[in-house]
């Protein structure tokens, strides 16, 4: 069996169809375009588009390169050629600036992700963890399990950091939210022992580890900055 084209999933396997459609749109969206947006830049239908984002379809190298060069990226990047490798590695380009990001577009930035890293000190050492997470009252949330490492923040000052890379372009920004975590009760049902609000969020993050985890915590920001890499 022959390898991929440079830059794919890996060596003897082609990338799948479906797996291009889903990173062209995940690149789309991270721009803010519209699917008409980048089919006029690549000379292409949006109907086709559609299709390519929403079911495996068959696209040409021509294709993805014009697709490449409307979304800011690379062949490389939208072949999943970097989906396994730690992010970081292109060196910069053009000349970069680095800006501080205000208030309300950090908040923004915050709400369009769903992880981030939770760091504090316990008995052991400082800890530093990634964790499901949803923005909601202008607090972070996040749902665990008593007696598990990310449980062991409530009552306690914490850091919560989230960041995006683009190595297709050499920018990537990040938020710190810095604050105390406090305990919320995952029912309304327990007379409010559980935590000092009785009443739980209304929807919120679903942890990937699965699970029983019905402890919510919430962090009330004390500080919230932010920067930005433009190039």
């Amino acid at each position: 069996m022959s390898d991929t084209t440079s830059g794919g999933a890996g060596k003897g396997t082609a990338p799948h169809p479906g797996d291009i459609g889903r990173r062209v749109a995940l690149r789309r969206r991270e721009l803010g375009l519209s699917r008409e947006e980048v089919a006029a830049r690549a000379g292409m239908a949006p109907t086709y588009l559609q299709y390519l984002e929403t079911r495996p379809g068959e696209i040409d190298v021509s294709g993805l390169l014009r697709l490449a060069g409307a979304l800011n990226t690379t062949l490389s990047e939208l072949l999943g050629g970097s989906a396994d490798l730690p992010p970081g590695r292109a060196g910069a380009k053009g000349k970069p600036v680095l800006e501080e990001l205000g208030t309300q577009e950090c908040w923004a930035r915050l709400s369009e992700r769903g992880v981030g890293r939770l760091g504090f000190s316990t008995a052991e050492g400082p800890v530093v963890l990634p964790v499901n997470y949803q923005v909601m009252d202008r607090g972070i949330v996040y749902r665990t399990a008593p007696g598990t490492v990310p449980a062991a923040a409530v009552g306690h000052r914490v850091a919560f950091e989230v960041d995006h890379i683009d190595d297709a372009l050499s920018q990537g920004w990040s938020v710190l939210v810095v604050g105390h975590a406090q305990a919320r009760p995952a029912a309304p049902d327990d007379g409010g022992n559980a935590g000092p609000d009785p009443s739980p969020p209304p929807a919120g993050p679903t942890p990937w580890a699965g699970g029983q985890r019905d402890l919510w915590v919430r962090i009330s920001p004390d500080t919230l900055t932010g920067r930005i890499i433009r190039s």
